[in-house]
């Protein structure tokens, strides 16, 4: 029987015949598609004609295509509908394609034959793009380890390869504890919850097979319980569940992977060259530093820290005076800042969330899309991984521009979290290959479903990735879409988050899920006039969690990551009543693999570049400005990798941003 994985794809657009691919095909798959992609890489090496551009660089580029197609299919799959089979699978692929990887930028011919490229490189009349690609290429192998010989060589491969594993088995420990905890919920413990949360949480009952409502670990679910639930004490215990993913003991303890990640990571960076692994990831990304990083950091945590302080004196006077003594612990924190807002806003969750309606939103991401760039969406029937996904082709002026894919809804095949990934890159070398990209959330399911405004935020915000790679407008793949540096790739998303605080946008789709009626005007108000309240709580969550990346990755390795982070939070002056965003056990961006590791900060940095390059837009003719939005196309969002990030960002602004627009759209002022 043929593999479907190694047949040319027949399906509208070459989209991934899901409907005929089994979880049995994928490791013949791999086999067949890692010896193809071995026996290009040795033709290139044993070239025997001199070193070019045509035959090395390019002939790279073209290399693995029947890889990328498996590994799409499998990575879509092992991540947002995973399975017993699917993790078996992964825990098998993860170390057989880190050696695979690091054979090949331990390839000394192969090495040789870029290097003499590079030396050439004055002489070869390459443009623009194509000195980028050398440049990259280059530095990759040199980063990889492609210099090292003899043990240092073959201690780079062991390092790679245990590090594959090690970030596999984070990611599955994780998984296991978020689907295998929930908390049953008897009728009297639906006191004080509104609604949509008792319909969340009936909805999560029957995924789960319970006999009744449940609370689980999802965000979408658990944040609204810690934010309306009367019952103290089944707060704490959801919090206490959520904060321990990961670190629960047992098999899906993830504290000693975290501390042999931190220790193998430092001896990488060692045996490159470098003081630490933070100079070393951070070498390639804007920041440049982690002085630098520490100093924006720092630069918002001061002002930050102040207004949570002085939030928390105001919620531990709300809490005294509803009886309870004591401190104001994590798991009040939401709770009470619902209340106060409710009280200093005239405005909560409960009165926002009917006019959110999932489908209004998706509909209002596209047609921020189409004004902005003229992008539109059609429904498009194919075959995909789950019966919850759905697909639109998009066009622009009639003419075929991506397939976009997308997946809504929270299960407990589904990691935790929200992303986007590219099935396939936009590129036009060695043929012309239109992207089909994925973005991937956990929202509640409903009938309809109903979203936070932070929930509609975070479709807005992984749409703005999507538009990334859909636009882009690239030569070659390698710099293709979102290959752009760390602290410059959340620039895009976070940007068109602020598209969903237009009024007009909110005017014509946030409409009442029972009446169709627009969002009064007064309640409108509200809303955008409560856009930073309770900033001070998620900024310094998140800076928390970016520091002590940082911290772990500037230095010598802990021996003890939990007690290192300890006295970092110390060090800082955390308030008692906020966690960290992301506790290292279960610190997925940073653990799972090397993407985010010591650059958890790249949020915070982009967003002093989208808050500066949305004033753009309110400086020049509104949101939709057409010189702007065609501006922010050619520069930023058409261009991938193939400049520098700093060039391509000067080239929109005409300047690099300060912090002072962060602040500002963050409600925060600066103090000493």
């Amino acid at each position: 029987m043929t593999n479907p994985l190694l047949q040319t794809w027949t399906t509208p657009f070459g989209i991934a015949p899901f409907d005929a691919i089994s979880d049995a095909d994928f490791a013949p798959a791999l086999d067949r598609a890692l010896a193809e992609h071995r026996a290009e890489i040795d033709a290139i090496a044993e070239n025997g004609a001199p070193a070019d551009f045509s035959n090395t660089i390019e002939a790279l580029e073209a290399a693995g295509q029947t890889l990328d197609k498996v590994l799409g299919a499998f990575f879509t799959l092992a991540g947002a509908d995973s399975n017993p089979e699917r993790e078996a699978l992964q825990r098998d692929f993860s170390p057989r394609l880190a050696d695979h990887f690091a054979e090949i930028s331990g390839n000394k011919a192969l090495f040789t034959r870029i290097e003499a490229v590079w030396q050439a490189r004055d002489i070869l009349e390459l443009d623009d793009e194509q000195a980028r690609v050398l440049m990259l290429t280059r530095r990759s192998f040199v980063r990889a380890g492609a210099a090292l010989d003899g043990a240092e060589d073959a201690r780079m491969r062991q390092i790679k390869s245990r590090l594959a594993v090690l970030g596999t088995e984070f990611t599955q420990n994780l998984l296991a504890d978020e689907r295998d905890w929930f908390m049953p919920l008897a009728e009297t413990d639906l006191d004080g919850l509104p609604d949509f949360v008792v319909a969340a949480a009936r909805a999560a009952g029957r995924e789960k097979g319970a006999t009744g409502p449940v609370v689980t670990l999802s965000r979408s679910l658990i944040v609204p319980f810690l934010q309306f639930s009367t019952r103290r004490d089944l707060r704490e215990k959801a919090f206490r569940a959520w904060a321990a993913r990961g670190a629960n003991g047992g098999e899906t303890d993830n504290r000693g992977i975290a501390a042999e990640i931190l220790g193998l990571r430092a001896e990488r960076a060692t045996l490159l060259g470098y003081e630490s692994f933070a100079d070393y990831k951070l070498e390639t990304e804007m920041a440049g530093t982690p002085a630098a990083v520490r100093d924006l950091l720092m630069a918002v945590w001061v002002p930050a820290r102040a207004q949570a302080l002085a939030d928390a004196d105001v919620l531990t006077g709300m809490m005294h005076a509803d009886g309870i003594n004591g401190d104001l612990e994590p798991w009040d924190w939401r709770f009470y800042a619902e209340r106060r807002r409710a009280a200093e806003h005239d405005l909560d969750e409960a009165a926002i969330k009917p006019y959110f309606q999932l489908e209004r939103m998706i509909a209002a991401s596209f047609a921020c899309a189409n004004r902005l760039f003229g992008l539109e969406f059609t429904p498009l029937e194919v075959p995909l991984y789950h019966p919850d996904c759905r697909a639109w082709e998009v066009t622009r002026e009639g003419r075929h521009v991506a397939v976009f894919i997308g997946d809504y809804f929270a299960r407990s095949s589904k990691r935790s979290g929200a992303w986007c990934s590219a099935m396939r890159a936009q590129a036009k070398f060695p043929q012309e290959q239109t992207p089909v990209v994925i973005n991937v959330c956990n929202f509640a399911k409903g009938d309809p479903a109903l979203l936070s405004y932070d929930d509609a935020r975070t479709l807005f915000h992984e749409f703005g990735h999507a538009l990334h790679q859909m636009l882009s407008d690239v030569t070659y793949e390698s710099v293709s879409g979102t290959s752009v540096a760390r602290d410059f790739v959340e620039l895009p998303s976070q940007l068109y988050e602020h598209w969903l605080d237009v009024r007009p946008v909110l005017q014509e789709y946030a409409t009442h899920v029972e009446t169709g009626d627009p969002m009064p005007e007064a309640l409108l108000e509200k809303v955008l006039g409560a856009a930073t309240y309770d900033m001070g709580f998620q900024t310094v969550e998140y800076i928390a969690s970016a520091l002590v990346d940082l911290a772990f990755h500037d230095g010598p390795p802990p021996a003890d990551p939990m007690a290192w982070q300890a006295e970092i939070l110390a060090e800082i002056g955390m308030p008692n009543a906020i966690t960290m965003r992301h506790a290292t056990p279960h610190f997925a961006h940073v653990f799972a693999g090397d993407g985010y590791s010591s650059g958890y900060y790249s949020y915070m940095w982009s967003e002093v570049m989208d808050a500066d390059a949305f004033e753009a837009f309110e400086e020049a003719g509104g949101p939709f400005d057409p010189a702007q939005a065609q501006a922010l196309e050619t520069h930023i969002l058409s261009t991938g990798g193939s400049r520098d990030a700093a060039e391509l960002y000067t080239a929109f602004r005409g300047r690099l941003p300060g912090v002072e627009a962060l602040l500002r759209g963050r409600g925060l002022v600066a103090s000493a």
